[in-house]
Formats: C-alpha cells, sequence, structure tokens
C-alpha cells in the first residue's frame, strides 16, 4: 500500500473484517503512515452496527480493522494505566491489555483489551464515560440526566447533576451527553438544552445547547447546536458544536464567567466523538439520518459547500486548522458515537464478553509465565 500523504486520495482497505458485504471502508493515503508515526492506534464506537473498531497497522504498514461485536457500543476512553472502559447498552465494561510490552498475540496484535469488570446497570443510555483519579469510572447517565459512577448494589451511584434538573428521575430531560475530565475529576459537561420536562431537549436542538462547569454548576457557553464531547487539551476546553458540524473552543469563560463557541473547523457531518494527540484531533462524523437530526443548520452548511454528510473520523491539524486525513465508512452503517486514541501500540484487539474467547483465552501474570 502507498503510504505517501495525501489526504485527497483513497486507499482501499486491505483486510477488512466485513459483516456486510455493502459496508465499504477507505482512507487517506497518509492516514497509516500518521499513526505509525505517532505510534498510536484509533479506537471508535457505533451504536448503530453493534461494534466497536479498532484502527491500526500491519507490520507490512498496510491498514488492519479490527472489529468486536458488542450490544449498543457508546462512550469509551483509555486511561492512564493503559485499561479500556466502554459504555454498551446495559452495562459498563473495564477491558485490561493482558500483552506486556513486546509480547504479542496471534504474531501480530500487541495489545489485546480483555473484558475483566462487567457492571450491569440496565439501560441508562449511558453516553460518554471516562476514568477519575481514584479508578471510578465516571460516565454521563443521560435517561437520569446526571453524571454517575458503578455501584456494587444498585445501578448507579450520583456523582453530579445540573442544577436545574429538579429530581433524578428515568426522563431524558436535558440530553446530558459529554464530559470532560481534568487533573482526574469530571470538569465540564454538553447537554443540548436547559430542559427540566421529560424530553424537553427535542425543542431545543438548534441554540438550546450549553457547556457547564460541574464544579461551580456555571453555565460556560450557551446557544449552541447540540453540543457533544467536550475535551480538554493543551488547557483550551474543546468541543463538537454537532448541529452545525464544527469542531471549536469555549473562549473568554475564565476572565468573563461566560464564555463563547469559537468555531476552528467545519467537518461535513453530525459530530460526535473527540480525541486528540499532539497536534492533532481526530473528530468523528456521522451521517444525519432520523428527524431528531433534520432542520439544523448543518444541512445550510452542507448545502452551501455543496457536500453530502459523512460517516468517518477526520484528522484535523490545529496548526493548520483544516483535515489532513480520514477514514471512511459508506454503505449501511451511518452512524458512530466516540472516538479514543489508543497509545503505544500499532494493531489492537479487543474480545467482546460475548465471544467464545472471552471463555477460552487464559492469560497469567509475567511472574508465573517464567515460574
Amino acid at each position: 500500500m502507498d503510504n505517501e500523504t495525501g489526504a485527497d486520495e483513497q486507499s482501499p482497505l486491505q483486510e477488512p473484517v466485513l459483516q456486510q458485504e455493502e459496508v465499504r471502508y477507505s482512507f487517506s493515503n497518509g492516514l497509516i503512515a500518521l499513526l505509525s508515526k505517532l505510534n498510536i492506534a484509533l479506537a471508535f464506537t457505533s451504536y448503530q452496527s453493534g461494534l466497536l473498531y479498532l484502527l491500526g497497522r500491519r507490520q507490512d504498514g498496510g491498514a488492519h480493522l479490527h472489529q468486536s461485536e458488542i450490544l449498543k457500543p457508546m462512550g469509551i476512553a483509555i486511561d492512564k494505566k493503559g485499561g479500556m472502559v466502554l459504555c454498551c447498552d446495559s452495562q459498563i465494561i473495564r477491558f485490561e491489555n493482558v500483552l506486556e510490552y513486546g509480547e504479542k498475540i496471534n504474531d501480530s496484535f500487541d495489545a489485546c483489551y480483555m473484558p475483566r469488570t462487567i457492571h450491569l446497570t440496565g439501560r441508562l443510555d449511558a453516553h460518554d464515560i471516562d476514568v477519575d483519579s481514584k479508578g471510578r469510572s465516571i460516565f454521563v447517565n443521560t435517561q437520569f440526566n446526571c453524571l454517575a459512577t458503578v455501584s456494587a448494589r444498585h445501578s448507579f451511584e450520583l456523582i453530579w447533576k445540573p442544577p436545574f434538573i429538579s429530581q433524578v428521575v428515568s426522563e431524558d430531560r436535558c440530553h446530558l451527553n459529554g464530559l470532560a475530565m481534568a487533573d482526574g475529576k469530571p470538569a465540564y459537561v454538553t447537554a443540548v438544552s436547559r430542559s427540566d420536562t421529560i424530553d424537553g431537549w427535542r425543542d431545543r436542538r438548534s441554540d438550546g445547547g450549553i457547556v457547564m462547569d460541574v464544579t461551580s454548576n456555571r453555565v460556560l457557553c450557551e446557544g449552541l447546536s447540540m453540543p457533544h464531547s467536550p475535551r480538554v487539551h493543551n488547557g483550551a476546553l474543546w468541543v463538537l458544536n454537532s448541529g452545525t458540524g464544527e469542531l471549536g473552543k469555549i473562549t473568554g469563560f475564565k476572565k468573563k464567567g461566560i464564555g463563547k463557541f469559537e468555531p476552528i473547523v467545519f467537518c461535513p457531518g453530525f459530530l460526535r466523538g473527540l480525541a486528540f494527540y499532539d497536534k492533532y484531533a481526530f473528530v468523528g462524523l456521522s451521517r444525519p439520518r432520523y428527524k431528531r437530526f433534520e432542520g439544523l443548520e448543518l444541512d445550510a452548511r452542507l448545502k452551501q459547500a455543496d457536500s453530502e454528510p459523512w460517516t468517518g473520523i477526520h484528522v484535523i491539524d490545529l496548526e493548520k486548522r483544516s483535515c489532513v486525513n480520514w477514514f471512511r465508512i459508506d454503505g449501511p452503517v451511518a452512524e458512530l458515537y466516540d472516538v479514543a486514541v489508543v497509545p503505544g501500540c500499532s494493531r489492537p484487539m479487543v474480545v467482546s464478553p460475548n465471544s467464545p474467547e472471552a471463555s477460552s483465552l487464559i492469560t497469567l501474570p509475567q511472574a508465573l509465565k517464567k515460574s
């Protein structure tokens, strides 16, 4: 495969694991070379397809896409200890990489994520997830309009709720969805509205979106369109203004109390899923198909750009403020939810909790292997 940089050229994926023949994958010629340079792989989820994807590279420099069947995978995060946490349907799952540095499995994969802890939460419509400094999985409990962690006894333990939410009840009122951590603690969240009535957020999709400070309970930015995926990178607060198709920063809130959204780049799709590494942002794009996505400014922006919406990932060079590489999915898979960077590996894999390998693969600590 030609790995010369060139984000305007398509390359066929050489080893796709396809569940449907109609699904087609393509990517820019420079993408795999960039992953190799940064020594990372990419993880991304699609609740629509029921797949967790891991995009890595083979020893010959080609691309490899590993797919793991998981029911309704949503938010995903890699913590500082190298573990992976995932929200899916009615569970919060923690995976551990069972390989030591330099080890491989099946003579090819240099990271193997095994499900080690599964919490059955019930269907909370959990969205973003991350791990705090205490090692707890902190997730956005969208159905109950709050941040939560797992409980040994109940479906969840309450961490925080917006002050405008009067009750912690099973009513998706504001569509709380995004979580940004800072210094090992929940720092910022996004919501589609400030509604305190069941399903009230659907009437505020165009301009009711907010970013909130978890510690102070203050609204830092308002007037957004279905914002998602807040993240802190290099001291700045980033967010996807999904309804306009823009990646941008929230500026001015530290001095003025209330900030504004500063768009950095437009991407042709409904944006969800954001990860950073070095000077690059990895942005997830979806093709809006349902009524909840219609009537947004994104429609006009696409028409103005004479473009159709994408499904895939755009790699944004933050210094150039432009897309320099991309991964694209065509066919029936239209929606992604989250994106994460898997550092320090070239070709990772994930074992699905429901697969035969989850029962048959036995792993041992390094000390026992030498005994």
